[in-house]
């Protein structure tokens, strides 16, 4: 029992939940003064000391039942039972002239026997369970190992028995029977698989590294992630900008020590006549301004959102940030920063921008950008576009962007599409290319966080 509570542990750890080594320390504490005979005392000893957070509930009670045991998958009922032994003969009759890949399936579920270790092993072998450790992939993962016994034909197979059994004379209620208990059969077998998968995939969860279930969230693409995986990214962006903040500030340090400023030098020791002096020198860097325009459409929305969250987690190393939204036409949304939280403001600029169907225009966004806004912008400042830069067939404005450049001391053009799919379809990305100073391709948070880095240098 204490190796299989370790296991759910470190599966709540993988899964996004942060569990410290007192609070596991508490769990057994808790388990050893409540016992484990009562399942319910049980689960709520361990929900107590290891979850702290509301978000986590949800996570603990999908894992719990796969660790601790679940209402055992119905047993199917024997099929033959209550037939005559004319009815046994007709049933007999009409599978021998089914097709065999319909045989060999109602067979199966005539005696109502679940499938053994050995048949639900090879089951995983052949549907490549053994690879899966994302809960996520249970349900396709369970209708892909129905698929391999043929489960997905059996209404087929039903209909065609039924006609075959109507031929013969069965009655007509007799034949609603049977298809009820074959049905009855087939979700028994379908929740007996589903709970195995759930199993396998929450014992390859517990046994993956924490540091690799990390590592493989921020290198999971955009377009890929799951509102799952966007709260684990939620929760890490204070350590990353923690991180990014260290290296900045260290940079700049180091900086300090670079080339001689005289006319500092001299200012700073005429008190002491200039003896002794104390060297100055010049500061290689400077705080950079920023204008920030993020698109946060459908396809968008999850690269933009962890775009600002890192930038104004990362206000100090700022000189100024000027941050706009645009799905359809540009929002200054700076404002919403102003006496929240990161997490609260980007939060109410996604609530008051809903996804949804919309006619993403950047070029619309970016006259709207330059008519209202353009004195933002100066030679002092770095202009950022993150965005896939589709266009819905709309103008895409290339003058605007050519006059942004000439007048931005550069321009950054952060973009999580594949660069094989920039210019096809709707996307202008390649007509923006000639006018930028610097174009990242940001698949996945490391690379975005690493974008960062490279433009705060």
């Amino acid at each position: 029992m204490e190796q299989r509570i370790v296991q759910f542990i470190s599966a709540l750890r993988n899964s996004g939940v942060r569990v410290s080594l007192a609070e596991s320390e508490d769990a057994f504490h808790a388990i050893r003064l409540m016992g484990v005979q009562d399942r319910d005392v049980f689960q709520m000893a361990l929900r107590s000391t290891l979850v702290k957070d509301f978000h986590a509930i949800p996570v603990f009670d999908e894992l719990f039942p796969l660790f601790f045991g679940h209402n055992q998958p119905p047993v199917g009922e024997n099929v033959l039972q209550n037939l005559t032994p004319d009815e046994l003969e007709m049933l007999a009759q009409a599978l021998e002239q089914l097709a065999q890949r319909w045989r060999n399936l109602l067979d199966r579920l005539m005696e109502g026997d679940q499938l053994t270790d050995e048949e639900l092993a090879q089951l995983a072998m052949l549907t490549g369970l053994q690879n899966i450790d994302q809960m996520r992939y249970r349900e396709w993962m369970s209708r892909r190992m129905e698929q391999s016994i043929g489960l997905s034909k059996l209404d087929e197979a039903l209909e065609a028995l039924l006609e075959l059994l109507e031929a013969m004379g069965m009655e007509m209620e007799k034949q609603q029977e049977l298809k009820a208990a074959f049905q009855a059969n087939a979700r028994a077998l379908s929740e007996q698989i589903r709970q195995y998968t759930g199993e396998q995939i929450a014992r390859q969860i517990s046994e993956q590294p924490p540091e690799a279930a990390q590592n493989e969230v921020y290198q999971r693409p955009f377009h890929a992630l799951s509102e799952k995986d966007m709260e684990v990214l939620r929760k890490d962006v204070k350590r990353l900008a923690s991180l990014l903040r260290t290296r900045l500030a260290l940079r700049r340090k180091r900086a300090k020590n670079g080339r001689l400023d005289p006319k500092s030098t001299i200012r700073h020791n005429l008190r002491h006549q200039n003896v002794p002096i104390v060297l100055k020198f010049r500061d290689r860097q400077l705080k950079p301004r920023l204008v920030v325009i993020c698109d946060i459409s459908t396809s968008m929305r999850y690269c933009s959102e962890l775009m600002l969250s890192l930038l104004y987690t990362l206000q100090d190393q700022i000189s100024k940030t000027f941050a706009f939204a645009f799905i359809h036409d540009m929002e200054f949304v700076s404002p919403y920063f102003s006496g929240r939280t990161v997490q609260e403001a980007v939060r109410e600029i996604l609530v008051k921008n809903p996804s949804g169907y919309y006619n993403t225009d950047l070029g619309s966004s970016l006259e709207t950008y330059v008519k209202g806004y353009f004195d933002t912008l100066d030679s002092r400042t770095t202009f950022i576009v993150v965005g896939d830069g589709r266009n819905n067939y709309n103008d895409p404005r290339i003058d605007l962007v050519e006059k942004i450049n000439r007048r931005a001391r550069q321009l950054i053009w952060l973009n999580p599409e594949a660069p094989h799919l920039w210019g096809s379809g709707d996307s202008d990305m390649l007509k923006y290319a000639q006018w930028c100073d610097l174009l990242l391709h940001v698949r996945n948070l490391s690379d975005l966080t690493a974008a960062i880095d490279r433009l705060l240098t």
